[in-house]
């Protein structure tokens, strides 16, 4: 049995990783401090079941706040750290790049330290797929030069990397950087392309398609992320950085076709150039991934898609 911290416990990955962690027999330490990014209801509603658990504990605190985090780990003595809270998104980051950098590279030094700090040896940072920017070689390796991101949000994300790989070298502490390449599914955040979509074409409002629908992503379903965790927590060793990803692409046209499909709903669309940050395609090379950690994801987007709307259709009062 091991001993979990999760930072962003409350967010749309944290608490599935939560819910997975404590079925299975974990003690699980949540800390989230309710970013206003979008609705705190929706996250509180997210750690409704978990906060039943006995062997869940919550923490309402900032990753910048280091008297708050010093507290959180002498009291709970975790076994593994992951580290998921970050300010989100690449088009706020444009607009809001200091608070990027800020929550999205001091605290992931915070946690570094704290890790340091308290003797924790296993350490899971969730990176992203933006760190590739516009790679013209796809599918996209961890081998990559990932020199070019393309947003302040990608950029402090490569930092983190980078800072987990000081502290493996420094302390010896073994990390997993896992990089996620577009992740939805239930609970996925209200702004997220597929949630927006669905949204406006459920209400017969029209969506915005930038790229004309020709920008491509390599959707992955919540399920198969919530496996590549669980299992990067149970085989974490040295340093590694690993893809985390469906290996298939969709375009956005393909997206949207889903979707009415799924809702029985015609998109009003309004087709818009490609927006500054934007990448023109994810693609997910997972040969490490299936090599190191046994992933295997099963969710195809033609699955995926009709999953989603379904939950959607259960909660959209929120």
């Amino acid at each position: 049995m091991k001993k979990v911290l999760v930072t962003g416990a409350a967010g749309f990955i944290g608490s599935h990783l939560c819910e997975a962690l404590l079925k299975r027999g974990d003690t699980v330490i949540g800390v989230d401090n309710f970013d206003p990014f979008y609705d705190e209801k929706i996250k509180r509603r997210n750690l409704t079941w978990c906060l039943e658990q006995p062997e869940f504990s919550f923490y309402e605190e900032n990753i910048l706040n280091l008297e708050a985090l010093e507290r959180i780990f002498q009291e709970t003595a975790p076994s593994h750290v992951v580290h998921l809270a970050a300010k989100a998104g690449v088009r706020p980051s444009i607009q809001h790049p200091a608070a990027y950098q800020k929550y999205n590279v001091e605290g992931t030094t915070n946690m570094l330290e704290m890790t340091h700090r308290f003797g924790v040896k296993n350490f899971i940072f969730a990176s992203s797929s933006s760190v590739y920017g516009n790679n013209k070689k796809v599918p996209f390796s961890e081998t990559d030069n990932v020199d070019f991101p393309i947003s302040p949000y990608a950029a402090t994300k490569k930092a983190g990397e980078l800072l987990c790989f000081t502290y493996h070298h420094l302390y010896d502490i073994n990390v997993f950087a896992l990089r996620f390449f577009t992740v939805y599914g239930p609970r996925q955040r209200p702004e997220m392309a597929i949630h927006k979509f669905t949204r406006a074409i459920d209400r017969g409002e029209p969506i915005q398609v930038y790229g004309f629908g020709k920008p491509s992503r390599d959707f992955t379903y919540i399920d198969d992320i919530i496996d590549g965790v669980m299992k990067s927590i149970d085989r974490v060793q040295g340093y590694e950085i690993i893809n985390l990803g469906e290996s298939q692409t969709t375009t956005t046209n393909r997206l949207v076709e889903l979707i009415e499909q799924a809702l029985g709903k015609k998109a009003v669309r309004e087709d818009l150039p490609m927006q500054p940050g934007d990448v023109n395609t994810t693609f997910a090379d997972i040969s490490k991934a299936k090599k190191i950690l046994d992933y295997n994801p099963r969710t195809k987007i033609e699955e995926g898609i009709p999953r989603f709307v379904q939950w959607y259709q259960k909660n959209k009062v929120l």
